[in-house]
C-alpha cells in the first residue's frame, strides 16, 4: 500500500505501539527465552497475522535468541482456501507446516444437529496443536489472542458458564507438556485492524458455524463496543482488574478461607472512620442511628 507522508508517520507509530505492547507482555510474563523454538498458529486471521509478523521482527531485535515456525491447522472446513497461507508463508521466507487434519468432519458426525460444536472442535484443535507441538520441538505455542478477546471471554464465562474466567496471556497445559503464550494480550483489536490494512494480510474470510458460542461472542463485543464509545478506556480497565485480583473480596471458598476469620484484638487497632472516640454525648443518638442504617443496608 502506498502511503503519503501523513500516513507513513500514523503507521510508523502503529507498529512502535503494537511492538511495544507485545514486547512488554512477554517480558511481563516471561513468554519468550533464550533458545525458545516458538510454534505460532496462523489461522488465516488478521490477528495471526499480525502477531507471525511481530515475531519475527522481533527476532531481529530481541536480546535473546529464539526460532519462529509458522503452523496452520487445516481443519478442512468446506470452501477453505488453502493456497493462501502456504503461497504466503513461502514468500515471506519463514518455516511453516500444514496439518492437515479433517476435524470438521468429525465434529458433524458426533455433535447433534443443533447442538454447539465449540467444545468438541477446541478439544480437537488443542490436542492437534499440543501433539504436533511436541514433535516439532517446540517450547512455547503461540496463539494470536489479543486484550479485546480475553476481556469478551470473562464476560462470557459469567454471562453463560457462571465462572470468573478468561484467557491468561500464559498458560501451562494441564499435563505440564505444553507451554501456550499470547504475545497480543497488551493490543487492542482496533489497532490490530489498521495493522492489518496497512500491511495487506491476505486475510481469509472467517465463515462463522453460527454455533451459539459465536453468536453469544458477537452480543458481548456489541455490548463493549458500546461501553467503550461511552465511556473510553472501559475495556483497558475491565484488562487490568484481571491483574489486580483480591480473593478476599469475592466469594470463592476455594480461593480465600472464609471460614476461618477469628478475631484478633491483641495488636494495635487501626483508627476507623467513625470512631467511638470522637463520638460525644450529643451526637450518639445520632452516631447509633447511623450504625445501624449501616447494618440494615
Amino acid at each position: 500500500m502506498k502511503l503519503d507522508q501523513k500516513a507513513k508517520t500514523e503507521f510508523n507509530k502503529l507498529q512502535k505501539r503494537i511492538r511495544r505492547h507485545v514486547g512488554n507482555a512477554i517480558a511481563d510474563y516471561k513468554m519468550i527465552e533464550d533458545g525458545d523454538v516458538v510454534m505460532a498458529c496462523v489461522s488465516g486471521g488478521k490477528d495471526s497475522f499480525a502477531m507471525l509478523d511481530i515475531l519475527i521482527h522481533l527476532q531481529k531485535t530481541a536480546p535473546v535468541n529464539f526460532e519462529v515456525i509458522a503452523v496452520n491447522l487445516d481443519q478442512k472446513q468446506p470452501g477453505f482456501p488453502e493456497h493462501i497461507l502456504p503461497d504466503y508463508l513461502s514468500a515471506i521466507d519463514v518455516p511453516y507446516y500444514i496439518i492437515d487434519k479433517d476435524t470438521y468432519s468429525v465434529v458433524k458426525a458426533k455433535v447433534p444437529v443443533g447442538r454447539t460444536t465449540c467444545g468438541l472442535c477446541s478439544r480437537l484443535r488443542r490436542g492437534t496443536l499440543y501433539s504436533f507441538a511436541e514433535t516439532i520441538g517446540a517450547t512455547k505455542i503461540a496463539l494470536g489472542h489479543h486484550r479485546d478477546d480475553m476481556v469478551e471471554t470473562l464476560f462470557l464465562n459469567m454471562f453463560y458458564g457462571s465462572r470468573l474466567k478468561s484467557m491468561p496471556p500464559k498458560l501451562r497445559s494441564d499435563d505440564g507438556r505444553n507451554v501456550v503464550i499470547r504475545p497480543l494480550a497488551y493490543c487492542n483489536e482496533a489497532d490490530l485492524i489498521r495493522l492489518a490494512q496497512h500491511r495487506e494480510f491476505p486475510i481469509i474470510p472467517c465463515n462463522l458455524c453460527g454455533s451459539q458460542e459465536n453468536l453469544q461472542r458477537q452480543n458481548i463485543k456489541g455490548m463493549l463496543r458500546e461501553w467503550e464509545k461511552q465511556h473510553p478506556g472501559r475495556i483497558q480497565n475491565i484488562f487490568r482488574s484481571t491483574q489486580n485480583i483480591s480473593p478476599s473480596q469475592l466469594a470463592d471458598a476455594n480461593l480465600f478461607d472464609f471460614e476461618n476469620l477469628p478475631i484478633d484484638r491483641e495488636g494495635e487497632r487501626n483508627e476507623y472512620e467513625f470512631d467511638e472516640a470522637v463520638v460525644s454525648s450529643s451526637n450518639i443518638t445520632t452516631g447509633v442511628q447511623i450504625i445501624d442504617a449501616a447494618l440494615v443496608g
